[in-house]
C-alpha cells in the first residue's frame, strides 16, 4: 500500500510542469559582512545538571568518553581545524535557520550539537535572538533560550529524564529550522522527523510526527525504531536517510500554514528515490497551524544537477519562497587535492561547486507536482565591487565555500540575509586548517526578488 501511494505520487510529480524551463541566474552584490568567531562558548543554565557544564565529551571516533577539556582535536576529514573538544561550556556554533523580525533583530537556532544523535547528549538545545552591527562586522547575541521538556511532551525518554529542569539535548532532537510566532516558536527537526512547538520560554508543548499524505515518514533515528533481538529478523523500516528531515521550515504569510521541506528525498519500497521532472526531488509538506494536523497537500522540490541537499527555506510572499540548495563540497578549487580519493591535510578533498539560493513558486495549480524554480543566485560568485568582504573571496567578489549554508531570509524588498552553519569544530571550508567562523552577509538582490 505504501509503495503504491508513493509511486503514484512520484509519477504524478513526473507528469507535472517543467520546473527548470524558466530558471535563470541572477547577480547578488555584497552589502555588509558580519562574523561571529568559531570559538564562541557560553555557560549552560545555572540549574542545568553537571552533564551540560561541558560539551563534546563523546565526539571521539569510538564515542568513548573524553573528560579532559580540549583533548580531542577537531578535524574536517584529515585536516585539523585548530579547535579541540570537549568544550568548557556550550558552543553557540552551528546556526541552522534564521527569521527576520519586525524590530530589526533575527531569531536563529544552534544545530543539534556535534553532528549526530550518538555524540550530542551533552549539547544543550537553544535558540538565539541576535542583532548585527553591520558597520563593525559583529554579531550581537541579545538573548538565548535554552529548550526544555518540563511537561513531558516528548513521546520517548529524553537524556535528562530524571533531572529537575529537563533540558533538551542534541541526542533528543536535531533542530534545523525556525519560525517565531506570537506565543513561541515552531521548529523543524530531523530525528523523527518532527515539527515541534515551544513556548516563548522554551518549553516543549507539541511534538508532531510527519505524514506525507497517508505515508508515515521516519528516519533511522526515529525513537520508535528498535533493532530486532534476533539477527535473522527483519530490520525496522524507515523511508528517509539520516539527516534528511526538516532542514527547512517556512510559514505562510497569513500564519495559518507551515511548510516543512525535507533535506533528503523519500525512498520508495523498491529503493528508488522520489522524483519530479526527471530529477531527484524533496518533499514540501503542509501543516495546518490551528489544528496541528497535516493537510495532505505537498509539493516537490527538484534538485539541480550536482545539488545534494537544501539548507533553509522561507516564504517571500503568498506563493514564492527562497531555498538554499547545495552540494556536499567545501573549500575552493584552487586548493583542491590532486587525488580526491587520497585527501591530504594541505588541500580540499572535494571543493565546493554548487552553493545557490533559488527562488521558487508553489501554487494551488502545482500541488502534488514540482515547484517552479524561477531562478537562482550563486553564492560562490557574489559581487563585491567595494571590497566589503572581511574574509574570503577575491578581487571584486565574495564566496561562501562552506559545506553547509543554512540561513536565508528576506530583509526588505531588495535585500536578503545569508549565513552558514559551521559544524563546530569539524568544518573548515574557508581555510585549510581553521574551523569556519559563523559568517552572515547582507546581499542586494532586487532583480532576483522581483523575478517572475
Amino acid at each position: 500500500m505504501i509503495r503504491t501511494l508513493l509511486a503514484s505520487v512520484a509519477l504524478a510529480a513526473l507528469m507535472g510542469g517543467h520546473a527548470f524551463a524558466d530558471e535563470q541566474e541572477f547577480s547578488a552584490t555584497l552589502v555588509s559582512h558580519a562574523i561571529l568567531p568559531a570559538n564562541t562558548i557560553i555557560a549552560a543554565p545555572e540549574d542545568a545538571p553537571e552533564h551540560l557544564k561541558t560539551s563534546g565529551k563523546f565526539s571521539t571516533p569510538n564515542r568513548k568518553r573524553a573528560e579532559g577539556l580540549g583533548t580531542v582535536p577537531g578535524k574536517d576529514g584529515v585536516r585539523p581545524t585548530g579547535l579541540s573538544l570537549p568544550f568548557d561550556g556550550q558552543p553557540v556554533q552551528g546556526f541552522s535557520g534564521i527569521k527576520t523580525m519586525p524590530d530589526g533583530t533575527f531569531w536563529s537556532l544552534s544545530d543539534n550539537g556535534f553532528g549526530s544523535k550518538s555524540n550530542s547528549s551533552d549539547a544543550a538545545l537553544m535558540l538565539h535572538n541576535i542583532r548585527f552591527d553591520w558597520e563593525n562586522g559583529m554579531v550581537e547575541r541579545l538573548d538565548t533560550v535554552f529548550l526544555s521538556d518540563p511537561d513531558r511532551k516528548a513521546p520517548f525518554p529524553i537524556v535528562l529524564e530524571g533531572s529537575d529542569a529537563r533540558y533538551l539535548t542534541g541526542a533528543d532532537f536535531d533542530l534545523e529550522s525556525i519560525q517565531p510566532v506570537e506565543d513561541g516558536f515552531w521548529v523543524g527537526e530531523e530525528f523523527g522527523p518532527y515539527i515541534l512547538k515551544f513556548s516563548s520560554e522554551g518549553k516543549l508543548t507539541d511534538v508532531i510526527a510527519t505524514k506525507a499524505g497517508e505515508v508515515e515518514v521516519k528516519s533511522p533515528d526515529h525513537p520508535a525504531l528498535v533493532t530486532p533481538a534476533n539477527p535473522t529478523a527483519k530490520m525496522a523500516a524507515f523511508n528517509l536517510k539520516r539527516s534528511g528531515g526538516y532542514e527547512g521550515l517556512a510559514m505562510s504569510k497569513d500564519g495559518t500554514k507551515l511548510y516543512g521541506l525535507l533535506e533528503g528525498p523519500l525512498y520508495l519500497e523498491d529503493g528508488s528515490l522520489e522524483a519530479a521532472d526527471g530529477k531527484t526531488a524533496l518533499r514540501i509538506i503542509e501543516l495546518d497551524v490551528a489544528s496541528k494536523d497535516w493537510t495532505g497537500r505537498s509539493w516537490f522540490y527538484p534538485l539541480a544537477d550536482g545539488g545534494e541537499a537544501i539548507g533553509d527555506f522561507n516564504m517571500i510572499d503568498d506563493t514564492t519562497a527562497l531555498v538554499i540548495e547545495r552540494d556536499n563540497g567545501a573549500g575552493t578549487a584552487d586548493r583542491a587535492c590532486a587525488d580526491p580519493k587520497k585527501p591530504e591535510p594541505t588541500c580540499f578533498a572535494t571543493p565546493a561547486k554548487l552553493k545557490r539560493i533559488y527562488k521558487i513558486e508553489m501554487t494551488e495549480e502545482n500541488v502534488g507536482k514540482a515547484v517552479r524554480k524561477i531562478g537562482y543566485i550563486d553564492l560562490m560568485q557574489v559581487k563585491d565591487p567595494n571590497g566589503v568582504a572581511r574574509q574570503g573571496g577575491g578581487e571584486g567578489f565574495y564566496d561562501m565555500p562552506f559545506v553547509t549554508i543554512e540561513d536565508v531570509d528576506v530583509v526588505d524588498p531588495t535585500h536578503i540575509i545569508v549565513g552558514n552553519d559551521n559544524n563546530l569544530p569539524f568544518s573548515a571550508g574557508r581555510a585549510i586548517d581553521k574551523a569556519d567562523d559563523n559568517e552572515f552577509v547582507l546581499l542586494e538582490v532586487g532583480d532576483f526578488l522581483a523575478a517572475k
